[in-house]
């Protein structure tokens, strides 16, 4: 396949997750009445989950190829929640035995993430 191709499954995978993330975000708001992002939680877990369950057959027992792997897993997957990719690249620091690469990933990514988030919307308000 050509790399083009390979962009193409990526960009109508992400389409298709990021929908699945606006309809889990909608429903949930108006499932329950609550200040708490009870949505992106869901989402986080549930992407979470389910680039287990592919992960893991994918790399022990069955390889669809590389357009199906990037189809779900880069695209509908990723386009539904990119902390699946997170949480996957912990486990495998885990798996690896590399506990103190997973600590530091972990938390420098949760830390940054906050602390880049407030820098960003500092910066915007002196700006706006």
């Amino acid at each position: 396949m050509t790399a083009f191709f390979h962009y193409l499954i990526v960009f109508v995978g992400a389409g298709i997750g990021g929908a699945l993330r606006h309809g889990v975000n909608v429903a949930t708001s108006r499932l329950l009445d609550s200040d708490f992002p009870y949505g992106t939680l869901f989402i986080n877990v549930g992407g979470s989950s389910a680039i287990g369950l592919l992960a893991g057959p994918f790399a022990l027992k069955y390889d669809p190829g590389q357009s199906w792997r990037l189809f779900f897993t880069t695209g509908i997957i990723g386009g539904f929640t990119t902390f699946s990719t997170f949480s996957l690249d912990a486990v495998v620091l885990y798996e690896r035995r590399d506990l103190v690469s997973m600590a530091v990933y972990v938390l420098a990514s949760v830390v940054a993430s906050i602390l880049g988030l407030f820098a960003g919307l500092f910066i915007m308000r002196q700006l706006v």
